[in-house]
């Protein structure tokens, strides 16, 4: 059985189908009834957002009318209404501009992770239950409930974190409604890990943390780590705030946006995105190589 077993591993890697580089996606049906495919893709294109094309201007009718809703990175308009069907690995259908590069939100939260994921991987943050002062050393973790504060907490969103970052206090990102600003901002703060909330700032703040860690771009690890050995293209793009560059060793790095609630985060093609997603349906594993670690993936599933 334990011979067996070597070549039991490679006859499923040469089942399983994976793209190659860039645009080398084999396309097949997949056993799909193409009338009812073709139907499901005109629903969806019927069923486009009201929210204006021009991102920058939806900002400002959402997002923007909050306390501190000013922009601080970029925005772009979108493209049309877009999508891919994937099974078994293999292209079955897409619509409308796949290649495009346009911004995704709370999609960057994703990548936040896995460069966590990898920092973890890598022995550089030696447990996710650890507490983030142990690792981040600049003021934001040093007293009160933020001391408590662990990896784990910030990736789940149940820190509560208290603090202010890049200019946004972390009580402005979506305020409870019909609570008044002052007694919303006043409140004692829970225990880590006993609340959750969906909460950009400390979003921005695990990406920050992480480049702490790493002391080199998140963008540059998530390429050389994940986006390269996918076969992703060239054009995506991980944006930061005009102000949020920090010096590292000498370096003046740009923190990544863990989302696109004051502009930026991740920029990146649907065709791009599908192979991020096949990374995860594959438990991180691409043509027989653990990009991503079994575990991980499992436990950001959760």
């Amino acid at each position: 059985m334990i011979r067996l077993l070597p070549l039991l591993s490679v006859a499923l890697l040469a089942q399983t189908y994976y793209p190659g580089t860039h645009n080398d996606w084999e396309k097949r049906t997949a056993g799909f009834d193409a009338g009812k495919l073709s139907e499901a893709i005109a629903w969806a294109k019927t069923h486009e957002t009201k929210s204006p094309r021009d991102l920058r201007l939806s900002h400002d009718f959402s997002f923007g009318r909050e306390l501190y809703g000013e922009p601080l990175g970029p925005f772009k308009p979108r493209g049309e209404m877009t999508g891919i069907v994937l099974k078994s690995g293999y292209l079955v259908a897409e619509w409308g501009e796949p290649e495009r590069v346009d911004m995704t939100f709370s999609v960057t939260k994703s990548f936040v992770s896995t460069t966590v994921g990898l920092a973890v991987q890598d022995g550089l943050i030696q447990s996710i239950h650890d507490p983030v002062r142990r690792y981040v050393t600049t003021g934001e973790f040093e007293s009160g409930f933020n001391a408590k504060i662990t990896w784990d907490h910030l990736l789940r969103q149940t820190s509560d974190w208290e603090g202010t970052l890049w200019g946004k206090p972390d009580w402005a990102d979506r305020p409870p409604a019909g609570k008044a600003v002052q007694e919303y901002r006043t409140r004692r703060h829970n225990e880590p890990g006993t609340s959750y909330k969906y909460n950009d700032v400390r979003v921005n703040l695990l990406a920050y943390a992480a480049l702490q860690v790493w002391r080199r771009p998140l963008p540059q690890v998530l390429k050389e780590r994940i986006m390269d050995p996918i076969g992703a293209s060239n054009t995506w793009r991980w944006h930061g705030y005009g102000n949020s560059w920090v010096e590292l060793d000498g370096l003046k790095i740009q923190s990544v946006a863990g989302g696109a609630h004051w502009g930026g985060g991740m920029w990146i093609s649907a065709r791009d995105q599908a192979r991020f997603g096949l990374l995860t349906l594959r438990s991180g594993v691409w043509k027989g190589r653990q990009l991503l670690g079994t575990d991980w993936v499992r436990q950001a599933k959760t």
